[in-house]
């Protein structure tokens, strides 16, 4: 090729970037999602059942939600988990060999737990997956043998675990900022797994697994007048039950304080900012709220990740959790640290909590996470489990009926102001928890550096002394 040819190229190249450079592409509308509704009716045991017929897949899925309020399990704690690890496991009306070669059969997906239900499958085989679905939650067959298999898996992971600063980290993080008696609080021990027996799986199963409460979506190739029937024939029995609601009281934050766990084993530090409010996801703040969490810990490039991964090199990565729905939940910032620096992390989580709640969002943040949250809506809309998903949190949380309708318009409205605002609400850096797990002979004499008061604990929540080398 001549020069001149190249040379011309390389200057029409230049141009077209720098006319690119100087017009920036204006954003183009809002994507228009159209979220089916369901159609629905109430069996008389209080079953809410809801349909949605979408025929583009041969396709149908089936989700049995049971809306219970946290309860507190005790001496006993682990009865629940056992109870959902025994669902499934066969039928009263059919062996659990007949009953898992069948599904096999049908290439379908059956899961099941303590307070829901789930499967899916090609249509042709909608009724009999339904009908299997109905036998595994509403007839379980409860065993002796199985409960002696399910407890000895649970012991193993317990005793796997014991000297896992993480697992501890994830344990007392809720223990301290909810307390024992608190159902989010309460975890599970040998101890508690020992104390119980088949007779107390069956009794959380009918006292818990109730129709009342319970909801049933239905998306997909199959065809309202036929389902409703058979929805009828298979569920109108459930009997329903009378359950007793124990409310307890909300935990409360306590002014910034370092909660220490000594881990000596441990090779660094899990470090956790954690504080306890209600936030629903009807709330006006509730989008703001998250964008805010977004922004602090929730992305690559949030403030956390960008602070202690790439400026300091501290940890592999740092996040913020936060949560939302009808009872008391909790944000949680957190990052496994490198001993040596563990309090300089402290504070420079601190720093990025602070600048939040101090500084507003630029556009570009803002923006980035407004996309983002638009972005993964999008895709999951045209799901049928988002669809079923999206009518069960409309009934259970006591959603607008256009809630997700609006979901974008809702999103795009959000400012900086109102990040800040939400940033302030729930973000209490003045009466957070710092708990933190490690080994305390590396850790705790940098720690004392930083003149926040610090109470000790053992792996279990107990209070103690501190701990002398």
């Amino acid at each position: 090729m001549k020069k001149s040819s190249i040379l011309f190229i390389i200057i029409l190249v230049s141009a077209i970037m720098q006319a690119q450079e100087r017009k920036q592409p204006t954003p183009g509308k809002p994507p228009v999602v159209n979220i089916k509704k369901p159609q629905s009716f109430i069996l008389a045991n209080g079953l809410t059942v809801m349909i949605v017929e979408n025929h583009k897949l041969p396709k149908v899925t089936f989700n049995l939600t049971i809306d219970n309020p946290p309860f507190a399990e005790g001496n006993k704690k682990g009865v629940d988990e056992l109870c959902s690890n025994l669902l499934g496991n066969g039928s009263t009306k059919i062996s659990k060999e007949d009953f898992n070669e069948e599904v096999d059969f049908m290439g379908a997906t059956m899961e099941f737990s303590s307070s829901s239900a789930y499967a899916s499958s090609l249509s042709k085989f909608s009724k009999r997956t339904l009908e299997l679905l109905s036998f595994g939650a509403l007839d379980p067959n409860f065993t002796q043998e199985e409960l002696n298999k399910e407890k000895a898996k649970l012991i193993e992971g317990l005793r796997s675990q014991e000297k896992s600063a993480s697992a501890i980290a994830n344990r007392m993080v809720n223990t301290l900022a909810y307390g024992k008696n608190h159902p989010s609080g309460e975890f599970t021990t040998e101890e508690t797994l020992s104390n119980i027996t088949l007779e107390d799986v069956i009794k959380n199963y009918a006292n818990n697994f109730v129709p009342q409460n319970a909801y049933l979506a239905i998306v997909g190739d199959i065809k309202y007048n036929e389902i409703k029937p058979l929805v009828e024939q298979l569920f109108g029995s459930w009997k329903k039950v009378n359950i007793t609601k124990t409310l307890y009281p909300d935990p409360e934050n306590v002014t910034t304080q370092i909660n220490f766990i000594d881990v000596p084993n441990a090779v660094q530090s899990e470090i956790s900012l954690v504080n306890t409010y209600k936030l629903k996801m009807n709330d006006k703040d509730f989008f703001p709220a998250v964008i805010a969490s977004y922004i602090l810990g929730g992305g690559f490039n949030s403030y956390l990740n960008m602070n202690l991964r790439e400026a300091h090199g501290w940890t592999y990565g740092a996040s913020t959790n936060m949560g939302a729905g009808k009872y008391v939940t909790s944000i949680r910032s957190a990052s496994a640290i490198k001993n040596n620096v563990t309090d300089s992390a402290v504070v420079e989580f601190i720093k990025e909590i602070k600048k939040i709640r101090t500084e507003k969002v630029t556009t570009e943040q803002l923006n980035n996470a407004k996309a983002g949250y638009i972005g993964r809506f999008v895709m999951k809309a045209e799901k049928p489990e988002s669809v079923a998903r999206y009518a069960l949190n409309t009934k259970i949380e006591d959603l607008p009926a256009d809630f997700y309708e609006n979901y974008i318009k809702t999103i795009n409205a959000v400012t900086k102001e109102d990040v800040l605002a939400a940033a302030n609400k729930y973000f209490l850096i003045d009466n957070s928890r710092i708990v933190i797990v490690g080994k305390g002979k590396e850790v705790i004499p940098g720690l004392e550096k930083l003149n926040i008061p610090i109470s000790y604990f053992d792996k279990y929540g107990n209070p103690v002394e501190k701990p002398k080398f």
